[in-house]
């Protein structure tokens, strides 16, 4: 191979530094080299980026392979003791040329090939400007990374630091430069997006950074966010969810689970009732609002009652896009240490909760039956609806923008028909 190859492992933020490791890489140099950008949010997730790095070594093996992210942050020798592996970078140290232009040799001993800082030192975070997301005809701005809450089952501070903003004036011309690029739809991400801007002068919120943005950037077709906390909710948000057609109707909200006394367990800052008014709040503003969840299915001590309570939550807020995770206990979070169920029991309530998840899903799509949507071309033969419904697209160009009935759908994606008038 040659020039620099990335792959990519969990959020929508890696997706965004995963295009800035490849330019700042290229910067330095470096050259027949493949970067494994992982995560950590599951053993399962570490576990897929090992298996990838042993594949890349096999298929390559006269290229560099770097490991880094949040895995790689987190569990730092793991990597190092793999032989296929040449180099671990944290974090930080993955968006900046000098990193790449100061790898070790091949052959180096597992001390000599890290390059990993105590993320807890960082306290910024650099603007990172891109033109381009490979692959993805919606382009993905960071707008904050870290994380100031300790979720006891979650291991991702200790990957990514204390909560950053990135400052708006910068945030505002990312955007630019992406629409300038031929980008419709802007997706802001970060870790802890709703706590954005508390340590930034005057403390501005997540809801007046996407208000800002699309007054300043009035070419942004779409704006979407990715997973929020809905407990941080600003009233800047709420007023757009209302009153910005721009403003796309789909949010994800990072629940984690239904049950009062597991959120506590947990650390969550809401309530099952919390979380309920603010879909209903939602709702009542905007009311083709679809919501998408995470949700964990068999933390530790969770009971039959309490399992049934997260169905119930996920029910009562119609979840249209439900995302289960089985509990996965990560070495160094307070969970771990918490009395664990039997794996079969977290499989088992894990596959109950999909059950659910499907058939909230298999609704949503009947309900979109009959309707007309507006439509973004994926590359892939898909395209998303505002409400970030899937529809078979096969034929029409991606990055385009199309008008369709909805005439039906398959139970994973819905179908459609164009009108002669309908593109745009």
């Amino acid at each position: 191979m040659s020039g620099v190859e990335v792959i990519t492992f969990g959020c929508r933020l890696n997706t965004y530094e995963s295009e800035v490791m490849r330019a700042e890489a290229e910067k330095a140099g470096l050259n027949n080299a493949i970067l494994v950008n992982t995560c950590a949010v599951t053993s399962e997730a570490v576990r897929q980026a090992r298996q990838a790095i042993r594949r890349a070594r096999r298929d390559n093996p006269h290229a560099r392979i770097v490991v880094t992210g949040c895995a790689a942050q987190t569990e730092k020798e793991t990597f190092a003791r793999m032989a296929e592996v040449d180099a671990v970078l944290g974090n930080e140290e993955k968006l900046k040329s000098a990193s790449y232009r100061t790898l070790p040799d091949f052959g180096v001993s597992a001390e000599e090939k890290l390059r990993v800082n105590d993320i807890m030192s960082v306290r910024q975070t650099a603007p990172q400007m891109v033109k381009h997301i490979d692959g993805h005809v919606r382009a993905f701005i960071q707008v904050q990374n870290g994380c100031d809450h300790r979720c006891t089952f979650c291991i991702i501070p200790y990957g990514r630091g204390n909560s950053r903003s990135v400052p708006m004036g910068a945030v505002v011309d990312q955007a630019r430069k992406l629409i300038e690029s031929g980008y419709r739809e802007i997706v802001l991400t970060g870790v802890d997006a709703t706590s954005y801007g508390v340590d930034l002068p005057g403390e501005p919120t997540l809801g007046l950074l996407a208000k800002t943005l699309l007054k300043q950037v009035p070419d942004i077709r779409r704006l979407r966010l990715s997973s929020i906390d809905s407990i941080e909710a600003d009233r800047h948000l709420l007023d757009l969810i209302a009153d910005e057609a721009r403003f796309m109707p789909h949010l994800h909200l990072s629940l984690q689970h239904g049950d009062d006394m597991i959120l506590k367990r947990m650390k969550r800052r809401h309530s099952s009732t919390d979380a309920l008014a603010f879909i209903n709040d939602v709702r009542g503003v905007r009311p083709d609002m679809s919501f998408g969840a995470d949700m964990i299915a068999g933390f530790p001590t969770e009971s039959e009652e309490m399992f049934a309570n997260a169905v119930r939550l996920a029910e009562e807020a119609n979840i249209a896009h439900l995302h289960v995770f089985p509990y996965s206990p990560r070495p160094g979070t307070p969970a771990a240490r918490m009395p664990q169920l039997d794996r079969a029991l977290v499989k088992e309530r894990a596959a109950r909760l999909r059950t659910t998840g499907h058939r909230l899903h298999q609704s949503h799509l009947d309900g979109m039956v009959g309707t007309r949507q507006w439509l973004l071309v994926e590359n892939n033969g898909l395209a998303h609806t505002e409400n970030f419904t899937l529809v078979a697209a096969a034929g029409l160009a991606p990055s385009s923008f199309v008008q369709a009935a909805i005439t039906g759908h398959n139970g994973k994606h819905l179908d459609m028909q164009l009108t002669a008038a309908d593109a745009a």
